[in-house]
């Protein structure tokens, strides 16, 4: 079974060949742990979590090591810490930038989680690495690719011939079209930070050129190498990090002698309505503001996997609905499904380039014929269709998907309401032999979204595809 991915850095697909098929290692850059995390951020995770279960699925569960950072030294970080202690919030800067950073990560790891993404191997946090950063650029100033000045350490762009290879510029052209820092301690205004001074305000750490913190770029070659080897199989991220982070990462890594990234991925990014998210458009919100309004975190996931991870992804309200209206459809299908492995088609498309359109697409057709046919009529077609589904993170009624369950709860109890009051009046009608009260509550269960299902048995009140919640709590 080979996977094929699209690799950034040599432009176009190439098979997977891991390094070492019982430890396949990617390594995948995280957030810097400020605020909430946007819808934005969201995508990431889930065009990488989708890989991790599909290399898992490929390799074995415990063939595969992720690793994803947290950026715990920042100065977002530091200036939200100051503003909380000129409020008034006890204890050092310090200590807020840390109870910051806590805060975060833990906000981050529940949103994530209610997305159905699996926790990678490791998140480490970038200020447990700082030891093996002063090392990573002590190696880089022995080599003659740093040096330090006025406190500062930085790398000398112009000593790595490569400098620009994995987006395709040249330095000449970035120092012509980017907005570069010139500052007095740089020898050339393309060298960027490795290590920077910290006041005594601000946190920092002892290091041979003085207290201070690191620059960003460090903190994640520095990670990779101490969790990942000098060599790995898969470095992702969002395409905004292409340049300058993942070059200057590339440039950081080789430039110690370690060889680091054999495949490259980069995913597009989300807009909202077909415009760039922005507060001052006013169509900027986090996972948890779509979490808090009733939307499961399965139907997030499900729209973001629709379109392929190499494309814009746009979020629209249309899409919301339709993925919510073909995941109630999904979760009455199949009512008790057995273990089986993930369908054939299915798994090509998700082997090709992570093709989450054409594996969806193939569910939808998986789904028809189910559908069309009497139920457990063909088990085979049912249990791999649920294996496939649960393959991208859809369907798994064990994960804690936000909204799925208290929603299911509500909907329940007022289906079982309705079920009781239609059973009275059909048993009330027997007797009468006036069914117009039955016909009537049947009439307003149908157009409200509800599938009537009246037998000897007694009364089944099923959600259908475009059932409306609020349309029931008001015949009540």
């Amino acid at each position: 079974m080979n996977i094929q991915l699209h690799n950034t850095a040599t432009r176009r697909k190439e098979v997977l060949a891991p390094l070492d098929p019982s430890n396949v290692r990617m390594y995948v850059c995280g957030p810097t742990v400020y605020d909430r995390a946007h819808l934005g951020n969201a995508r990431p995770v889930l065009v990488f979590d989708t890989l991790f279960r599909l290399l898992r699925h490929v390799y074995g569960e415990n063939a595969v090591t992720y690793v994803r950072n947290f950026t715990d030294v920042d100065d977002k970080i530091n200036a939200t810490a100051l503003a909380r202690k000129e409020a008034g919030a006890p204890g050092t800067l310090e200590e807020l930038v840390a109870e910051r950073s806590d805060e975060t990560i833990d906000w981050y790891h529940a949103d994530m989680d209610s997305l159905g993404a699996l926790r990678p191997t490791h998140a480490p946090r970038a200020t447990a690495f700082i030891t093996q950063m002063v090392n990573m650029i002590s190696d880089l100033i022995d080599r003659d690719f740093a040096y330090a000045r006025n406190g500062h350490v930085l790398f000398r762009v112009r000593n790595y011939d490569d400098y620009g290879k994995l987006s395709g510029r040249s330095v000449d052209d970035m120092i012509a079209g980017a907005r570069v820092e010139v500052a007095p301690y740089k020898e050339d205004p393309m060298d960027f930070v490795l290590w920077k001074p910290s006041d005594d305000d601000l946190p920092g750490w002892d290091s041979p050129w003085g207290r201070g913190r690191p620059g960003w770029h460090i903190e994640c070659s520095a990670m990779a190498y101490d969790l990942l080897g000098a060599q790995f199989d898969i470095h992702g991220g969002g395409n905004d990090l292409q340049f300058p982070h993942h070059e200057n990462e590339i440039a950081q890594s080789k430039c110690c002698g370690h060889d680091f990234a054999n495949i490259w991925m980069h995913n597009e990014m989300l807009q909202v309505e077909g415009k760039k998210m922005s507060k001052s458009l006013g169509n900027f919100f986090t996972v948890r503001d779509l979490l808090d309004q009733g939307v499961p975190g399965e139907v997030i996931r499900f729209v973001m996997l629709s379109t392929h991870y190499r494309k814009p992804m746009d979020w629209t309200e249309k899409k919301r609905a339709e993925a919510d209206a073909t995941l109630r459809k999904w979760r009455n299908l199949v009512l008790e499904p057995q273990d089986a492995d993930p369908d054939p088609e299915f798994l090509n498309a998700l082997m090709n380039d992570l093709n989450t359109p054409a594996a969806l697409a193939r569910l939808h057709e998986m789904a028809s014929t189910i559908a069309a046919s009497k139920r457990s009529e063909n088990p085979h077609l049912e249990n791999a269709f649920v294996a496939s589904a649960k393959l991208l993170g859809l369907l798994d009624q064990n994960a804690k998907m936000g909204g799925w369950a208290m929603q299911s709860e509500v909907e329940d109890a007022l289906l079982h309401e309705f079920a009781v009051a239609l059973t009275n009046r059909r048993l009330a009608a027997m007797k009468s032999k006036d069914f117009g009260p039955v016909d009537a509550m049947k009439s307003a269960l149908i157009d409200a979204g509800v599938e009537v299902r009246m037998s000897k048995e007694g009364v089944e009140l099923v959600p259908g595809t475009d059932f409306d919640a609020a349309k029931l709590e008001a015949l009540k």
